[in-house]
């Protein structure tokens, strides 16, 4: 039976009809999860789409069967489509090693070629701090807290219709995601790494299989990256390839300047007719652009952010207790800040009119 809808996968794929190819394809892994093939072809189905769940399916191909260089093919070209180059062009390497066929030289190549013209863009555009981000629409997420607490900030985001919630904080070096997932086995979390992708996989037994694959907003270094499986959560670290701010966890369309996190002092030759290095009174821009901050007028989301903001700054600890408390029980959907009311009860969710509360 799987194998017929294989086949009808197959020739709907050749029509061109790639939607059609990869609902097939999952048909047909529902009857048999263990075929590595499927995997692979839904894969290529994906990349067509441009979908993101093509490097999770040739990652599943892989781990079936280590040896299927076709599975290392669709995951280096995924990687590729997603302006992964470094990734996808040890992936390719590794398939080239299983099968001599020309098809993993020319990517190769056609990987280099990109990585040189990177780094001669990188080169020329050191001094421009002004980052365009594109490719990954933040649609159906809302912030839910934003706190601010010395050197690194912590950022809270639902998908409307995500399985398991997730938050994210960072650090100079790093930036720790988790995923609010409990007792999940370690054996069922699948989570890899590329150069500015995240791709974590929950495959649960009678469960739909959850996939979370953000195009990430700076670039990391897979090889120091490492998760960790507890009992009610997945803790991710992802080490920064640059100590830039990260304003979201994922690519945005807005254009964005990242503070960059440095201790080195720039150095530079007085200018005609100054004989003397030009002087910044670092104390006084600072004032200014508080003062700016705090005058700024803000609407929407953005207003009602840094409102909350605000009281989680100036609060005290019980205040912030209850914030916490109420907020994580009731899904979103409470914030208190009197600890005396909330923290001897269960906070219970209050959904806004016409919409229905889930647990995760």
């Amino acid at each position: 039976m799987a194998s017929e809808i294989a086949a009808k996968a197959q020739n709907a794929f050749v029509d061109d009809d790639f939607e059609s190819a990869a609902d097939l394809y999952t048909q047909a892994i529902e009857l048999n999860p263990n075929d590595a093939d499927l995997f692979a072809d839904r894969a290529q189905a994906n990349i067509k789409l441009g979908y993101f769940t093509a490097v999770a399916d040739a990652n599943k191909a892989i781990e079936l069967d280590p040896s299927m260089a076709k599975a290392y093919l669709r995951k280096g070209t995924a990687f590729l489509k997603l302006e992964e180059y470094y990734s996808a062009k040890a992936t390719l390497e590794k398939g080239s090693s299983l099968a001599n066929d020309e098809r993993f030289s020319k990517l190769i190549k056609e990987c280099e070629e990109l990585i040189a013209e990177e780094n001669c863009d990188l080169g020329s555009s050191e001094s421009n701090t002004v980052i365009q981000l594109s490719d990954r629409n933040s649609e159906n997420l809302k912030v839910a807290v934003e706190q601010q607490n010395g050197t690194h900030q912590r950022k809270e985001i639902s998908a409307v219709n995500s399985k398991y919630r997730h938050a994210f904080f960072q650090k100079p070096e790093e930036v720790v995601v988790t995923i609010f997932a409990k007792g999940v086995p370690a054996n069922n979390v699948t989570i890899d790494f590329g150069e500015q992708i995240l791709s974590v996989t929950i495959d649960v037994p009678s469960e739909d299989v959850y996939h979370f694959q953000p195009r990430l907003f700076g670039k990391i270094v897979p090889d120091k990256c490492r998760y960790e499986v507890l009992s009610t959560k997945i803790e991710i670290r992802l080490a920064k390839a640059e100590p830039i701010n990260w304003t979201t966890l994922e690519y945005t369309t807005a254009a964005v300047v990242p503070p960059k996190i440095t201790s080195t002092t720039e150095s530079y030759r007085p200018t005609y007719p100054s004989s003397k290095p030009k002087r910044v009174d670092w104390d006084k821009l600072e004032a200014q652009v508080k003062k700016e901050e705090k005058e700024e007028k803000l609407d929407g989301d953005a207003a009602l952010n840094k409102f909350f903001g605000d009281i989680y700054k100036n609060a005290d600890e019980d205040m912030r207790r209850a914030m916490n408390k109420s907020f994580i029980e009731s899904n979103g959907t409470v914030l208190s800040t009197d600890w005396k009311d909330v923290g001897s009860k269960e906070v219970v969710g209050s959904p806004p009119d016409g919409m229905e509360l889930k647990k995760w």
